[in-house]
């Protein structure tokens, strides 16, 4: 059954036993341009294309870049060449816009987040969510993290370009002073920081190298990879990533910022069939004898079997033996167990051996 309360799922979480339903966050950043008519559209699509929540970006401009901060991503894509610049297309929506976003989740029954990038968003976006995200700029952010850590609810953690090292560190920065057992839970997203991630540079074996060192954590991942068939996402999951958030957007045609490579609803929902069929195909994680495998487990193993006829009274000799199909008789593990004992009734030659006579 998915648990589609991204708080509920971090604090009940335990190593799956199945490969579960990860929990899906369309990040539609600031995909909305400023406009609440295209962010109410991008919650009802991503809820319409099976996501588990919806999350935005929450910052301004001035306190998240200074003016001579250079762009680092793909310039043909989207040219502009500062980040300031880039944040400042985008910062309209403040405490208002969100709360208005926040009924809108409401309303269609779908969670709402929004990463936060300074301390006054991270101040009222905490009335609105259950869960914090921390992006991965913000990953040797000591003051802001142990801000938000002071809300004492789960968090979000993304990774990206940062050594285990930095993610240790603020891991340390999130628990300390807290008794042992009572940390906030917090769940690792492994990230890289290209906009947009070549297929060869998603790394992720990362996702595997995360649960490896942090048994104790979720593991996810935010990509940034663009959509295509989906099946990036679907590699995740069958690595053990158990968050996946990708980049939203209602038209992957549109020029600049995160549309070109963000999925859209309808390729929300081939990631959601891709899902259930490697769901099907993967099954359990815990090896056991299944109830399609009982007839063959039975036809197909052997028992020992009389090698020529064995006469009343005869103590059985390896020689008197042989092992055939089907398993239906005392089996071959327990040979010597009959090696050495006397034989109540004669057993005619390719006689299946029971430990007691069949009426």
């Amino acid at each position: 059954m998915r648990n589609n309360n991204l708080a509920a799922r971090l604090g009940g979480w335990q190593p799956n036993k199945t490969l579960g339903d990860p929990f899906i966050i369309a990040e539609a950043g600031v995909n909305h341009e400023g406009e609440l008519d295209i962010a109410y559209r991008l919650i009802d699509e991503a809820k319409e294309g099976g996501a588990d929540a919806i999350k935005f970006q929450t910052y301004r401009a001035s306190t998240i870049a200074s003016k001579n901060s250079p762009a680092y991503w793909d310039i043909s894509k989207e040219p502009t060449q500062s980040q300031y610049e880039l944040f400042k297309k985008y910062d309209r929506f403040w405490k208002d816009e969100f709360e208005q976003l926040k009924e809108r989740c409401s309303e269609v029954d779908i969670e709402f987040l929004s990463t936060p990038f300074d301390f006054e968003s991270a101040a009222f976006l905490n009335d609105l969510m259950d869960v914090f995200k921390i992006s991965s700029s913000d990953i040797t952010n000591k003051p802001f993290i142990q801000y938000i850590e002071q809300f004492g609810k789960p968090i979000v953690l993304s990774t990206g370009a940062s050594t285990l090292d930095e993610i240790d560190q603020a891991l340390n920065w999130i628990n300390y002073g807290k008794p042992l057992g009572r940390e906030p839970k917090v769940a690792l997203l492994h990230c890289v920081l290209n906009y947009p991630t070549k297929n060869s540079d998603a790394n992720l074996g990362m996702i595997a190298g995360l649960k490896s060192a942090y048994p104790e954590h979720l593991v996810g991942y935010s990509d940034h990879t663009v959509p295509g068939d989906m099946k990036v996402l679907q590699w995740a999951t069958l690595l053990g990533a158990e968050i996946l958030e990708k980049h939203f957007t209602h038209n992957k045609a549109l020029p600049g910022n995160d549309h070109y490579h963000a999925m859209d609803w309808q390729d929300l929902i081939r990631f959601r069939q891709l899902l259930e069929e490697t769901q099907d195909v993967l099954g359990e994680f815990d090896k056991r004898v299944l109830d399609s495998e009982e007839i063959a487990r039975l036809n197909a193993r052997r028992s020992i079997v009389a090698a020529r006829v064995i006469r009343k009274g005869h103590i059985v000799s390896p020689g008197d033996l042989e092992f055939k199909r089907p398993g239906t008789g005392i089996s071959p593990a327990q040979v010597d167990d009959v090696i050495g004992k006397e034989v109540h009734d004669e057993i005619a030659k390719d006689e299946i051996l029971m430990w007691e006579k069949r009426k």
